[in-house]
Order: C-alpha cells, then sequence, then structure tokens
C-alpha cells in the first residue's frame, strides 16, 4: 500500500500524478511578497502534505506564523484536453500559480479545490506550482477546530496547522470530462440516485454509461442522455423478496456491502471518460426515539475521535494509519466514530465506507460570533457537505458543537438564528440524514438531541438517567449537566432521540517521568485495574439506560495534553483491545 493512496476514492481516473513530497517553503509573517517574482529567501525544504508545525514536514516550528510560501516543480507534457491541479485542503486562504499565472484561489481550511491549467504549461514540459498562504492563527472568527490561539496548547485545544495538509495531485482529462457525481441510496425504493455532471466544453451530444455490481453480478447498466451538463436518474435494482438475500446487498457496520460502479461519459459514441466509484444501498432516519439503520432500530456506539497524530497533527501520517484507526475502532467495540471538530480526509471515509464504520461529520468551530463567521462557516460547511454526501458511512451531520461560536444562545436571537439557519440549510443540502443543529446542550433546531455529560460517577450517572416521568421534567427543566439547559426555550423535547454525545474522558497514563504533570481528563485512574474497571461500570450504564439511543465516549487516542484516550496517541492501546471491546457492548469475557 502506498503512502498516498487516490486522493478521491469516489470518482478514481487511472492515471495521476502525485506532487506530495519535497517543496521549498518559507514563512511571510510581514507579508511581503505579492508575486511568485517577488526574490522569496527559501528557508526550509518541506515535505507536503504535512503542515510546518509538525515534526514530519521537516520544519516543525509552531510559533505564530500569519503566512507563508511553497514552491515547487514537476513534469507533465502538454496535450489534448485538459490537466487540473487538486488540492485535498490548504489553511487558510490559498493562492496559486503555476508557471507564473495565477490559476487558483480558495478560502477556507479543510475542503478541496481544484484549478485548470492545461492552458498556462510550457511546451517543453516543465513547470512550477508556487503557494502563498495566509492563516492568521489568531483570527477566531474562521472555522479552525482545535487548532489552539495561544502559543502553546492548553485546555481541549492543540497545534496549529498552517497551509497545506492533504494531498496535492495532478490529473489529465478530456476536453469535456466527468466532474462530479453524487450517489442517494434509497432504501425504501430499493433504488440508487445517481447524478452525474460534465465539465469542461460541454455539447448537446453527451451521454453517460452506469454500471452498478454486486461483486461479480451486474446490477445495472443504464443510459442516459445528458440534460445540460446533468444526468439525474433513479437506478433500479432488482428486489429478491426474500429478506435474507435482500439484506446481502445492505451496507451496515457488521455487513459493510459496497456496490462498484463505473461511469462512462460518451460523446458520438465514443468514450471520453471513465471513471470507478462506489455506492451502497441504505438508509439512516429517525423513528420516535431511536436512531434507524436500513429500517432498525439500531443502539450507537460510538468513540470520539480528534483525528490527530503526534508528528503529522491533522495531516495523516499515511493512508495505512487512516485505514488503521477505523480497524482499532471497531476492534475497540465501537460501530461508529464522531469525528470532533475535524473534516476528514476522504481516505479515512473511504475505509470507513469499506470496513464498516459509521461516522458523525462536524464543522469545526469558529469561536467569534460575526457576520464574516457565520458567512464563512455557510461556505465551507456547503463544501463539506458537497464532498462527503456520497459516503455511506456518514450517517449525522452536526453545524455546531457545544455552543461554540454562538456563546449566547439564551440571550441574543442572532445566535439562535444561525444555529436553526445551519440546520435547515443541511437539511436542504442532504435531505437523507440527520442534523444535530448544536450538540451538547442548549438544543434548538436538532432531529437528535445530544447531551454532554462527565460525571464519571456511574451510580449518579444511571440514577440521573434513569426513565420515569418525572425524570423527563427533572432532566430537561431542573438537572443541567455542562451547567446549561439542555433545550432554548421555545424548543422543548419533542421526543427525538437522546444520545450522551461526549462522557467519560477517563485519563491514564502509565507511570514515566514527567507525564502525569503535563496531562489531564475528567477524572483519572492511576492503574490499567482500576482504568478498566471504571469504563466497564460507565460503559454498562450507557449500555443499558433505556433513555438513550446511542453513546459517545470521549476518546478514541491520546491527543496532546488530553489523556483520555482507550488508546495512546501512537495508537497502542492502554489495555487489552480485547477486554475494552467486550466492556464496549457491554459483555463479559470468561
Amino acid at each position: 500500500m502506498s503512502a498516498f493512496a487516490y486522493p478521491r476514492p469516489q470518482l478514481v481516473r487511472e492515471h495521476w500524478q502525485s506532487l506530495n513530497g519535497p517543496w521549498r517553503f518559507a514563512f511571510d509573517n510581514e507579508r511581503r511578497h505579492k508575486l511568485p517574482s517577488d526574490p522569496i529567501h527559501w528557508t526550509h525544504d518541506i515535505t507536503v502534505p504535512f503542515p510546518p508545525e509538525s515534526q514530519a514536514s521537516g520544519v516543525g516550528d509552531r510559533g505564530f506564523h500569519v503566512a507563508c510560501w511553497y514552491q515547487r516543480e514537476f513534469d507533465i507534457a502538454a496535450g489534448p484536453g485538459r490537466v487540473l491541479l487538486h488540492f485535498g485542503a490548504v489553511d487558510y486562504q490559498a493562492k496559486v500559480w503555476v508557471n507564473g499565472h495565477v490559476v487558483a484561489e480558495h478560502e477556507g481550511g479543510h475542503t478541496p479545490f481544484v484549478a485548470d491549467i492545461g492552458d498556462v504549461l510550457n511546451a517543453d514540459g516543465r513547470h512550477t506550482v508556487t503557494v502563498y498562504v495566509e492563516d492568521d492563527p489568531h483570527d477566531l472568527a474562521k472555522p479552525r477546530g482545535k487548532q489552539d490561539w495561544q502559543l502553546e496548547p492548553h485546555s481541549i485545544w492543540y497545534p496549529r496547522t498552517t497551509g497545506i495538509w492533504q494531498t496535492v495531485w495532478l490529473e489529465r482529462v478530456a476536453a469535456t470530462y466527468i466532474q462530479k457525481l453524487r450517489w442517494t441510496p434509497i432504501f425504501e425504493g430499493y433504488e440508487i440516485g445517481c447524478e452525474v455532471f460534465a465539465g469542461g466544453d460541454v455539447a448537446d451530444d453527451l451521454v453517460v454509461e452506469v454500471r452498478i455490481w454486486h461483486g461479480d453480478s451486474l446490477l445495472a447498466d443504464d443510459r442516459y442522455a445528458l440534460l445540460g451538463n446533468e444526468a439525474n436518474r433513479k437506478i433500479s435494482l432488482a428486489d429478491p423478496g426474500i429478506d435474507d438475500s435482500r439484506n446481502e446487498l445492505l451496507w451496515s457496520p457488521e455487513r459493510p456491502t459496497l456496490l462498484d460502479a463505473e461511469v462512462l461519459l460518451l460523446q458520438g459514441g465514443q468514450v471520453i471518460d471513465t471513471v470507478r466509484s462506489y455506492t451502497a444501498l441504505r438508509s439512516v432516519a429517525i423513528n420516535r426515539d431511536r436512531f434507524m439503520l436500513n429500517g432498525r432500530p439500531y443502539p450507537l456506539r460510538l468513540v470520539l475521535d480528534q483525528g490527530y497524530w503526534p508528528d503529522t497533527l491533522l495531516a495523516a501520517p499515511s493512508d495505512a494509519a487512516l485505514k488503521r484507526d477505523v480497524e482499532l475502532a471497531k476492534a475497540l467495540g465501537f460501530n461508529g466514530v464522531r469525528k470532533h471538530q475535524k473534516i476528514e480526509d476522504p481516505r479515512y471515509l473511504y475505509w470507513a465506507d469499506r470496513l464498516g464504520l459509521l461516522v458523525w461529520e462536524e464543522m469545526p468551530s469558529a469561536y467569534r460570533f460575526t457576520t464574516r463567521a457565520i458567512t464563512r462557516m455557510v461556505r465551507e460547511w456547503t463544501e463539506v457537505i458537497e464532498r462527503d454526501y456520497s459516503h455511506p458511512c456518514v450517517l449525522v451531520w452536526v453545524p455546531f458543537n457545544e455552543s461554540w461560536g454562538v456563546p449566547n444562545l439564551t440571550a441574543i436571537q442572532a445566535h439562535r438564528n444561525a444555529v436553526e439557519a445551519l440546520y435547515h440549510l443541511t437539511r436542504t443540502l442532504d435531505a437523507t440524514r440527520p442534523v444535530i443543529g448544536n450538540d451538547g446542550w442548549e438544543a434548538s433546531a436538532t432531529d437528535i438531541l445530544g447531551i454532554h455529560d462527565y460525571d464519571c460517577d456511574p451510580e449518579r450517572l444511571q440514577a440521573r438517567y434513569a426513565i420515569t416521568d418525572a425524570s423527563r421534567t427533572i432532566l430537561f427543566d431542573q438537572r443541567r449537566p455542562g451547567g446549561r439547559i439542555l433545550t432554548l426555550d421555545g424548543f422543548p423535547h419533542r421526543g427525538q432521540p437522546i444520545v450522551l454525545t461526549e462522557f467519560g474522558g477517563i485519563a491514564f497514563t502509565k507511570p514515566a517521568a514527567g507525564v502525569d504533570g503535563h496531562t489531564w481528563g475528567y477524572s483519572r485512574a492511576t492503574s490499567e485495574v482500576g482504568f478498566l474497571d471504571l469504563y466497564r461500570r460507565l460503559l454498562a450504564v450507557v449500555n443499558t439506560a433505556q433513555l438513550f439511543s446511542g453513546f459517545c465516549y470521549t476518546q478514541f487516542a491520546d491527543t496532546f495534553q488530553e489523556a483520555n484516550g482507550l488508546l495512546n496517541a501512537d495508537r497502542t492501546p492502554k489495555v487489552e483491545l480485547e477486554l475494552i471491546s467486550a466492556a464496549t457492548r457491554n459483555e463479559k469475557i470468561d
């Protein structure tokens, strides 16, 4: 397995070229340079896609830097068609030149962008790409997630990530090409919605062929004419009419059945573009107080995952590391993860699709409420949903967490409007998945009520969330986990599923000089036995509490100063995986 696999797993072409690896690099804190032709003093060699704050980049500078430059050469011959230059993610504002020509500008640190560079290529096939990035470390009005604004990481925030942190790559396409695919599973009708969008020189005689397989069995072989640049159709799958056979086609964490697809674009009867993709047949829904997967109540066992690595920060060390994180979450007994304050690399979602792991996707927060902050968030959140819409593993969208960026929900109408607007925008852009408007507390518009409660006394938790007629009134009107009301005035609990979306946070570090003095958790264990015993008792409570449709334990792995992971930061387990897995599922091991 290569360190960096094909970066866009649901629209794959055979030929592509990675631009990861050595680049020239320089900080520009005074913003002195405006053009790549300026005499930039290249001070470092950096290894892309690792951010300059990381050790793996070769720079390892975690100071305050507001701007930086990247540059490298690459070879690709000029020729017919188009050459597309892709950036997986650049934090935060990027401007790109190829051979001295501006080819792209993008704002937003977590979403991809692409430039058509065919018109600016040199005849000799040798080219230079230059990237300028601005990322003010003190700007709290941009979506930044867990990136700290203080010099040293503090509390629940971690080192910053500046500049390029996902794969940079090239691909050659025809003058007219398949630009985008969207797959929508339609569980009730046993159908797959397929949208194909053409880019480039769109003509009137374009046709797409769509083939879908389950293993070696061809399920569909359809042909559609494009209207304008789009074909939008429902593909009917043959319903076997027998539950066991039908279930073989359904995707779930226990049986992650993917349907392979091939999409061809034809013009004048000739194939001009071919891509490989995949989809799945599954549904996620809410039915009264239960979360439903494929039409059946499905208990959620999630773990909160920050998505950081010690040496590479937000960037993944490799494709194998992303796959291993998915495997470890499953090995710990969970059927899903809540990706916390991070839009994860698409390769993680690919492995979650293929190996079977549910993913809650959460927008990284801004920490100041301004019209600019909300405008930025709306734009980037829209790009996030567009990028990840077709992944079957994604089951819930979460635009806000713990009122971050909207800190006065109980008093200021504009803050409440922002949450409600993002909720309804998300439901408009994707009507197939539940949305949590604001996770943790102070809920208004939401399909699931998420509660954050770090009380690590199992008996108190059990008493707090026991179901009685009086307990619901007390819970929503009097008790305040985290010191916040659970629902805003005018938005009483309407019977939505209740999920304990953060709890636990038991810190445990094995004895080492100086370690305990620099780490923390919401509670602390001093031995493997004590750690496992408290974890077992907490998980027994949340697994059996009828009030909950699921839970999310904090957290997957230690992350810098937070030592409350089930795994160490290097992903080694603190306790035997089998013991943690049994406790997660509330099962006993003889």
